[in-house]
């Protein structure tokens, strides 16, 4: 490893390869809640994608050994409490749904709260007043508190609590209508009044995670701007905009506050100003640097590393950019890394019963030598572990569109 402050791509990428778990997997007996907190959280609006980004960085890790820390079973005794989950799935990072580690609830729950707004989606007569948004979050963290309810369900319950107004019909969705206190469901899982319990068949449920108090939301934001520069930096603010889905204005104060502060420091990457945490300029030199590079890795649905690592032009070079990203957003598909870039699509199918095999169908963008065919296949009997399913390799078109 060597200090500098001239970081290439390749650096860079090696750099976070490992502190991802990508160049080597964690050690078996590492927690999934570990492996979340290195990724900043991980990607579940598809749980089995969510399962994937976690078990394929972690050995013997599989999707029950995920959904047993998100929902850990009551113990036979009754009078033993049950274990309080490892993971918590909730509104994250751009609103969306994330698995993130219970134990940087206080931090999450206090920074993304925090982030301004931006214009409003509804019209006056629709949205909810600030006062009255307060009221229903609050009555869905008490209605969640010990139990697991579906959204209709809850729903009665809010209604319950605030008054007939919060289930007034006014939201369009989906060709139908949607109560009005639906539209703070995402800000009551960003802080901490919700999270998403085990389906209850077909149904969604949800609960309320375990009590913590957040952190003070300044700390929170500078806490967050630090973990994420050690996970994916060197970055600018343009960068962690991107990531967090935050307005770029509020994310260069961040980063000039902790700058002021001596909490980060600028660095020249690619030729260009970016930024890592304070003291973090050791990137590892050839061929420590190569050998963390190399290899064949299968990424599955908006995992955490292609979303966030940037510059996404020098992730996605050449043919990538047009084949693996939708209208330049990376996650829509599934990405083959060869060597540290993106190389090209899959797609894997369930089949059989009970899903207990799937086809996996990788597309590469370029020949694949007779090393890196080896080492796919042994990817794909790893993507077959951790859903537990026998998984058969077929390398060709992947004819599936963007988040199919």
């Amino acid at each position: 490893m060597t200090k500098s402050t001239g970081i290439t791509w390749a650096a860079a990428s090696a750099r976070r390869l490992e502190r991802q778990f990508l160049a080597r997997r964690a050690r078996t007996g590492t927690s999934v809640a570990d492996v979340a907190a290195a990724m900043l959280g991980v990607h579940a609006q598809v749980l089995s994608a969510a399962e994937l980004s976690v078990g394929l960085r972690a050995d013997g890790v599989t999707r029950t050994d995920v959904r047993d820390a998100l929902w850990p079973t009551a113990p036979l005794a009754p009078p033993a409490p049950a274990p309080a989950p490892a993971l918590v799935k909730t509104h994250g990072p751009r609103g969306t749904v994330h698995l993130l580690p219970a134990r940087d609830l206080p931090m999450w729950c206090a920074a993304l709260p925090a982030i301004p707004a931006g214009p409003a989606a509804f019209p006056t007569d629709v949205r909810l007043t600030g006062e009255q948004a307060g009221q229903v979050v609050a009555a869905i963290a008490d209605a969640l508190d010990g139990t697991f309810l579906t959204v209709d369900e809850l729903g009665e319950e809010v209604v319950a609590r605030t008054g007939p107004w919060a289930g007034d019909l006014v939201m369009p969705a989906f060709q139908t209508m949607w109560p009005r206190w639906r539209q703070v469901l995402h800000r009551a899982g960003q802080c901490g009044a919700l999270s998403f319990g085990p389906n209850r068949g077909r149904r969604v449920t949800y609960t309320r995670p375990p009590r913590f108090t957040p952190l003070p939301p300044e700390e929170a934001s500078r806490l967050l701007v630090r973990r994420y520069l050690y996970a994916y930096g060197p970055a600018t603010p343009l960068h962690f905009a991107r990531w967090l889905a935050a307005p770029p204005g509020w994310a260069k104060a961040r980063y000039a506050e902790l700058a002021a502060a001596g909490e980060i420091e600028e660095v020249r990457f690619e030729g260009a100003p970016a930024w890592v945490a304070a003291g973090d300029t050791a990137f590892p030199d050839a061929p420590e640097r190569d050998e963390l590079l190399r290899g064949v890795r299968l990424l599955p649905y908006f995992d955490a590393y292609v979303v966030a690592a940037q510059p996404r032009e020098l992730l996605f070079p050449g043919a990538a950019y047009r084949r693996a990203l939708a209208g330049g957003q990376a996650g829509n598909f599934p990405v083959l890394l060869v060597d540290g870039v993106a190389a090209g699509v899959w797609h894997q199918r369930r089949r059989g019963r009970r899903g207990r095999r799937t086809t996996v169908t990788v597309e590469p963008l370029a020949r694949l030598t007779a090393r890196q065919e080896r080492e796919l296949a042994d990817c794909v009997e790893r993507v077959g572990a951790v859903l537990e399913a026998a998984a058969e390799l077929v390398i060709g078109e992947v004819t599936v569109g963007a988040h199919a």
